[in-house]
């Protein structure tokens, strides 16, 4: 029997190696702080939304201005706790940890957007918080203070995927994803006044490899989602960054894990699978 892999899960599995690939060189630049490195991920992505938002014709600015701005806002805090989370722990682990955000997605919705959680999707919250457990309780490497940022970055981009679930239908998507770098380059700029370290050599190559890969892993996210594939077929093949991340983190890193720490991760992995699928079928 032949396994099909439509279109859409392609291109979300093509999507998790490109943004995994950047995550690679966040943390390859420890010396470079977090908001800076947002600072240029965010520069290259206001040109380029920018100039693809003049191609299409389309107002700039939207309609729906301060939902727009938290968005940016939200964007903007969630990516400094991320990236920062990338630098001072375990690759994989951050990014298992950054995997969070359709959890936190699904509270927020009920508490802003009146969508009632169900016991199932308690259930399979409960398994993730075991997963978080098992993997700050076995691996000594696990700052409590990175694990709390990392879990604020998962928060954070939850809170910003609740505000564009609001602005569904009522927004052109790119003005939404120009509104993050827009918002994104004066809060972080203002802070690398106060907080600088000059790029040399390696370190502007990587700065803008990472604004250019951020971009291409936003465009094949989004062409994923706008696929004909099943939509949790497609996001659940997003989870495949973890294995990218574990494999980078072996072979980059020398980071190699326990028993009980892969436990922890694959209890965090199902927990967001099991809730991601059954909120899909609840759709239906």
């Amino acid at each position: 029997m032949k396994l099909h892999i439509g279109t859409g899960a392609k291109q979300m599995l093509l999507a998790a190696l490109v943004m995994t690939t950047m995550q690679l060189i966040v943390k390859s630049i420890p010396q470079i702080p977090p908001q800076e490195v947002v600072f240029f991920r965010a520069l290259v992505s206001l040109v380029l939304s920018y100039v693809t938002l003049k191609k299409a014709s389309v107002y700039l600015w939207g309609n729906n201005q301060k939902m727009l701005f938290l968005r940016g806002f939200f964007g903007t805090v969630s990516l400094v706790l991320v990236f920062a989370s990338f630098q001072n722990l375990p690759l994989a682990t951050a990014v298992v940890l950054q995997n969070l955000a359709p959890l936190f997605t699904a509270i927020f919705a009920m508490l802003f957007l009146k969508q009632p959680l169900k016991p199932a999707q308690l259930l399979f919250m409960s398994l993730s918080i075991v997963g978080v457990v098992l993997i700050k309780g076995f691996d000594p490497r696990v700052d409590p203070l990175y694990l709390a940022i990392a879990i604020s970055g998962a928060i954070g981009s939850a809170a910003a995927y609740t505000v564009i679930g609001k602005l569904k239908g009522k927004e052109n998507p790119v003005v939404v994803v120009f509104y993050f770098p827009f918002v994104a380059v004066p809060i972080t700029g203002l802070w690398c006044y106060f907080d600088w370290v000059t790029p040399t050599g390696w370190t502007w190559i990587a700065l803008l490899s990472i604004g250019i890969l951020s971009q291409i892993g936003q465009i094949l996210l989004t062409k994923a989602y706008q696929s004909d594939d099943d939509a949790a077929t497609v996001s659940s093949m997003n989870y495949t960054s973890v294995i990218y991340g574990a494999l980078y983190g072996i072979f980059f890193f020398g980071e190699f894990f326990s028993i009980e720490v892969i436990l922890g991760m694959l209890l965090v992995m199902l927990g967001t699978i099991l809730n991601l699928i059954y909120k899909t079928r609840l759709q239906k």
